[in-house]
């Protein structure tokens, strides 16, 4: 069973913008969402979280004037718009789980987070 899929991803000139899609399980919809990405020979680097119901969501500070996240629990989908696409934008980007019921759920380790989907890649040319 997929729990999460993402789509969206693709190869833009820097300038660009793209909007990753992760759809989740149902029973997903309680729980705080996640993206991260990763570049060969690093660890997964934290992007963005948001909450169940999408009202506290957290972007790291390096994209946070271009990346925004969002959800929309009835079509049990989130969302990382990317905006001004920059060539160190490259990377594989994935959506994450959260399946803790924390008071602070933006988790920045990626151990933290239990489901994965199977990552989307984003390429910026320069």
């Amino acid at each position: 069973q997929v729990h999460l899929a993402e789509s969206g991803g693709g190869l833009v000139q820097a300038g660009a913008s793209l909007r990753l899609s992760c759809t989740y399980s149902r029973t997903f919809s309680n729980s705080a969402m996640g993206w991260f990405r990763r570049v060969p020979g690093k660890d997964r680097e934290y992007v963005a979280s948001i909450n169940w119901s999408g009202s506290d969501a957290s972007v790291v500070d390096s994209v946070k004037d271009r990346f925004s996240i969002s959800r929309d629990n009835a079509n049990t989908t989130v969302y990382l718009q990317m905006n001004s696409l920059k060539h160190d934008d490259t990377a594989t980007y994935y959506c994450a789980r959260d399946g803790a019921y924390r008071t602070y759920v933006h988790q920045r380790v990626w151990t933290a987070w239990d489901y994965w989907g199977q990552g989307t890649q984003v390429t910026v040319s320069s």
